[in-house]
Formats: C-alpha cells, structure tokens, sequence
C-alpha cells in the first residue's frame, strides 16, 4: 500500500487574519496607543522641508528623536509643593486676567497671564490654582518660543523632570516628552481597523514611585479641528461615591506597572530609556496641598489591587475605570489652540487624547513633567 501524501499546511485567510491582530495587539497592548510613535514613523524630511500640502513643521527644534542612552533607575527625593506658600487670592497669578471657568466641575482658561513672566509668588498660586481647578488651559503663550532649556527651568520649579523611558525627545533634551504626529500620517486609518475608539483615560507614568504633579502640555503644531485632551477630575470622581463605598477603598493598594509600556515601545522597535517598574500605590491618595481624595487608578498602568485575588481586582477596577470613563460630568474636554499651554494636576485627574483628525495634519506637543512626593493617603473620615 503506498504511503499516503503528507501535505503542507497551507496558511488560511484565518491564519493572516490572526497574526495581523496578534502583532498589533502586541503593540498596542492594554493601551490601544493611537499616538505612540518612534523613529520608523517620523517623516524628518517632510517635517522639515513640508510634504504635499503640508508646511514645514513650525517648531523644527522640538522634532523628536530616540537614542540609546539608559538611565539609572529614580532615587527618591524630599518633594515640596509650592502651593503651599501661595497666596489664595491669587493677586500675583491673576491680577488683570480674564478667567472663565470650562465646565462646572473641572477646569478653568485664563488670558492675560504670561507664565514664563510670572513671579516666585506667581508660581506658588499657579499650583494652587491648578491643584483647585485641576486643569487650566492658557492662551497666548510664549513657552514654546523659548530657549528649551529655558521652558524646563520654569517647569523645575515644581520640581525635578521625569525622562519618559520611551518617547521621542528633542536632540539634547531628553527631559521633555513630545506627543507627535508627522505632517501627511494618516496611520490613524490603520489603528481603527482594529479599534472602535482611541480613548486611553490614564494619569501619567504612575509607574513610577514619585510620579508627576503640575504638569505643563503646550502645542506646536496641531490640526485646524480635533486632536484635543480630555480631562476627569478624580477628586469629584471619588466624591460622588458613596461613603461605604469610600470606606471600603481606603487601605486598599494598587500595584502601578510600567513593564508593559516597555514591552509595547519594543515591539513596535522603539527604545526604553530605563528599565521598567512597577509600585504599589492607595487607591485613594490625598492632595497635599488642598486635603483633597482623589481616585488614582487608571486602565492604563493600575493592574492588580494588592491583596485581592484576580477575579475580585478586576471586577472593582473595572467599576473604577467605568466610573472615571463614564462621568461626563466630572470632564472636560480642552481644544488645543496656538499658543495654548495646558497645566493640569497629575495627582488628581486622568486625561486622554482624542484622536478624531484623520487627514494628515501635523499633531506636535511637548509635556514638561516636574516629579511630586510619592502617593500617600490620610485617615477615612465619613462626612456628616
């Protein structure tokens, strides 16, 4: 009886499918990176000389760039809020300024106040402004027309820069974390074939063990429509809960990871600046400056409540995240304009960038990102 022929698998429409999926997945981890970009997908020579329709970037000096130099891991420091020492009248932030506020329970857009001018004082009460207001956008800025290093010198004064371990930064200012899109990308076409949104609520890097607090976002360059930020205010957020509900959260911790930031910039062959953490930090953390709780967990970096078993941290992170994602209420949503620099409060909100432009206009920003004291919480007092 002649031997049967043994024939080759032959790759099926399912079998491409599959690895096409799998290898963005990969990428695109549990953060569905709409905006994650690396040197692959920077068009340097569009961004400098224009491309089709496109002018030439406006901020050639901020255009990204990844090399291969490691960082030590963070030692702690001694970190000091400057609201502390303002003056809540804000006389030295605000005098002069036309303030309204965005929404009723977040949010505020000034004019009239330069802060690259602004006083010691000045900048005491923009922390403590920013910390009430919890994001605050600022028109007419100067702070991208400024020698760089003269933009983190004013950024520092809240306190040491977070190197981001794996974003692009301008060529010997490893310190500012840009956020860009090359002028005629239109990869955003590819992104939605496998998600339905770009929304990624996060607090930035809380990974870390002293993560940021006054945060500073300015534009460069940005689409005529779209490509704006919206924020959630995570102390109303844990306000709105019910006071057993309250209860119950406070004394529980959650484990913050970076490795799979790390592990999604690999992928996709891009760096990683310091080799990945992860820290426990309370679910609930208290504001140092206005006493404040806020929910701080987030769908991006917060994976496991420490002392629960899997099926019970996933079911109350996802109401969390729900929760946060949900409340229209407690956001909102800040349009990018030129000049504009946004400042939020890190500790105390989560954001997300809304990747709604899908006709190639250049999106560049870049974050100034001062480092604060490390998570804590303060006794559970219920409320009369």
């Amino acid at each position: 009886m002649a031997p049967a022929l043994i024939e080759t698998p032959q790759q099926t429409s399912a079998d491409k499918v599959a690895e096409k999926v799998f290898a963005k997945d990969k990428i695109q981890a549990a953060y569905k990176e709409a905006f994650a970009q690396d040197a692959k997908t920077t068009n340097y020579e569009g961004e400098l000389n224009g491309v089709g329709n496109f002018a030439p970037a406006k901020y050639p000096n901020y255009l990204p760039f990844w090399d291969d130099t490691k960082y030590p891991p963070y030692e702690p420091f001694e970190a000091y809020d400057h609201g502390k020492d303002a003056d809540a009248s804000f006389s030295s932030l605000l005098q002069g300024a036309e303030v309204e506020d965005l929404c009723a329970n977040i949010g505020a857009e000034v004019k009239g106040v330069q802060l690259s001018k602004l006083s010691k004082e000045g900048k005491d009460e923009l922390a403590l402004f920013v910390a009430q207001k919890k994001v605050v956008a600022f028109r007419d800025q100067d702070l991208a027309d400024l020698p760089i290093q003269e933009a983190l010198d004013f950024a520092e004064y809240f306190g040491p820069s977070h190197i981001h371990p794996a974003s692009g930064a301008p060529k010997g200012f490893p310190k500012v974390h840009l956020v860009h899109r090359s002028a005629a990308d239109t990869t955003a076409k590819d992104f939605f074939e496998e998600r339905t949104n770009s929304i990624t609520w996060h607090s930035d890097v809380t990974y870390e063990q002293q993560p940021p607090g006054t945060t500073f976002l300015y534009l460069l360059d940005g689409p005529t429509a779209g490509g704006d930020t919206a924020f959630c205010n995570q102390a109303e957020a844990y306000r709105r809960l019910s006071p057993a509900f309250q209860q119950r959260l406070h004394g529980l911790k959650a484990i913050h990871s970076g490795h799979e930031q790390a592990a999604s910039a690999l992928a996709r062959g891009s760096i990683v600046r310091r080799d990945p953490v992860a820290n426990e930090h309370p679910i609930v953390r208290t504001h140092p400056v206005t006493g404040e709780k806020a929910l701080f967990v987030n769908p991006q970096f917060t994976r496991r409540i420490v002392g629960l078993k899997k099926e019970e941290s996933d079911y109350l992170l996802k109401f969390l995240f729900d929760h946060i994602a949900l409340s229209q209420d407690l956001q909102a949503r800040v349009k990018w304009a030129p000049g504009t620099v946004i400042v939020w409060d890190n500790r105390v909100t989560a954001h997300t960038a809304i990747l709604d432009w899908q006709d190639g206009q250049r999106r560049h920003l870049a974050r100034l990102t001062p480092r604060a004291e490390r998570p804590y919480e303060t006794p559970f007092e219920e409320k009369a």
